[in-house]
């Protein structure tokens, strides 16, 4: 919009970069360039746009160029009803064109996978489950998932299942049904739903051997089933390849240092994840693994305070409540830490017997041992 036609391959340049990286998500239907291109500088409504390339969303924006500086501006439409559903102005000064081009591109990513995401999940959750397609039936389940309870998880799986009825071909619905498997057996202490979950998995790598929901499940089950860090560091690292916005994937990276000795590396890939999808279904999955990660490094002050808020917004997640005791019970906070701990058994007795009175296979034994002081020290008597 500066009025130099010279500058027009700033713009396109900025456009084609994050067409190009918005098509790396395996969640959306991106339009190519060459179509996308057709309305540049058209009369046309965003309603007739949307209708024409069969799309539900349009990102539109503007360049300005002044001197040294310029102002990019996005907007993203929901095209059914017109509502802007996200809009950002970036000012930068220009010396280095592809320095600002890339930051661009990479802010603008960063914000419309999550807003695309939390716009699908609010329509999903409007309409009538028998009326749901495959992706929207897959948005019902994972908003199911997030909630940690068995009834829920039970729904999870049912529009979980429901997607891969819907269409057997879509690779995402087997991989998030694998994912879900994977946490149901892991919260019910159960090898079934592990076993269940490899055989989705597969199913999805079957249909799509770079499906990231599958990667970040075998990632999960390398790590739980066989503690095997490096081979779940590389089924994460290979989902972050093919999908560098998948929050699952980010976690199962940070899941993997973590609990296998490299507590501090785990911090980067879960800020990553959560600024990536700051509202995203395992985010108190996310913020639970930052704070043992902070735990074992001494950290417990930060490791309490991170604990209380995921209790307050997932009150039914009981992992967090062995947590918040063990990391009082260090802080010697001892009322507080006898609360939590009479919480965290009150919650679920069978959760809390199970991560402590024998040690599971990817707690190594030292970081075991330093979990257990800190119930002690809360005042468990085991």
């Amino acid at each position: 919009m500066s009025g130099d036609p010279d500058q027009e391959y700033f713009s396109d340049g900025i456009a084609d970069d994050i067409i190009t990286e918005l098509a790396r998500s395996p969640s959306l239907f991106v339009i190519a360039r060459n179509s996308s291109f057709f309305y540049k500088g058209r009369q046309v409504t965003i309603k007739q746009i949307a209708g024409e390339l069969g799309v539900r969303y349009v990102l539109e924006g503007s360049v300005r160029r002044s001197g040294s500086r310029i102002r990019v501006t996005a907007q993203l439409i929901d095209a059914e009803t017109g509502n802007h559903i996200w809009a950002e102005r970036y000012d930068r000064a220009l010396e280095d064109v592809f320095a600002v081009q890339d930051e661009i591109r990479m802010a603008v990513v960063a914000a419309i996978l999550p807003a695309v995401a939390d716009a699908e999940l609010h329509r999903a959750l409007r309409k009538p489950p028998e009326s749901l397609g495959a992706w929207e039936a897959c948005q019902r389940g994972l908003w199911h998932m997030a909630k940690h309870t068995p009834a829920d998880t039970e729904q999870a799986q049912h529009f979980l299942r429901r997607a891969c009825e819907l269409d057997p071909l879509l690779a995402t619905a087997r991989g998030l049904l694998a994912f879900s498997y994977m946490w149901t057996g892991f919260d019910e202490f159960a090898r079934a739903g592990h076993e269940m979950a490899a055989v989705e998995a597969r199913k999805a790598i079957a249909l799509d051997p770079d499906d990231s929901y599958a990667l970040a499940t075998l990632s999960a089950i390398s790590l739980y089933d066989y503690a095997n860090y490096e081979a779940a560091l590389e089924h994460a690292d290979h989902a972050i390849s093919v999908n560098p916005n998948d929050f699952g994937a980010w976690l199962g990276r940070a899941r993997a240092f973590a609990n296998g000795g490299r507590p501090a590396e785990a911090e980067g890939p879960l800020l990553i994840a959560l600024r990536l999808s700051p509202r995203d279904p395992l985010k108190s999955s996310a913020l639970n693994t930052l704070a043992f990660a902070r735990y074992y490094r001494g950290g417990y002050a930060e490791a309490a305070k991170l604990e209380q808020g995921v209790i307050r917004d997932y009150p039914g997640y009981a992992i967090p409540h062995r947590w918040l005791a063990a990391s009082l019970g260090q802080l010697n906070r001892t009322d507080e830490a006898r609360e939590a701990l009479r919480q965290a058994m009150a919650i679920s007795q069978t959760s809390f017997d199970f991560f402590t009175r024998q040690r599971q296979r990817w707690f190594r034994p030292e970081d075991y041992e330093h979990m257990l002081d800190g119930l002690r020290k809360a005042g468990w008597q085991g």
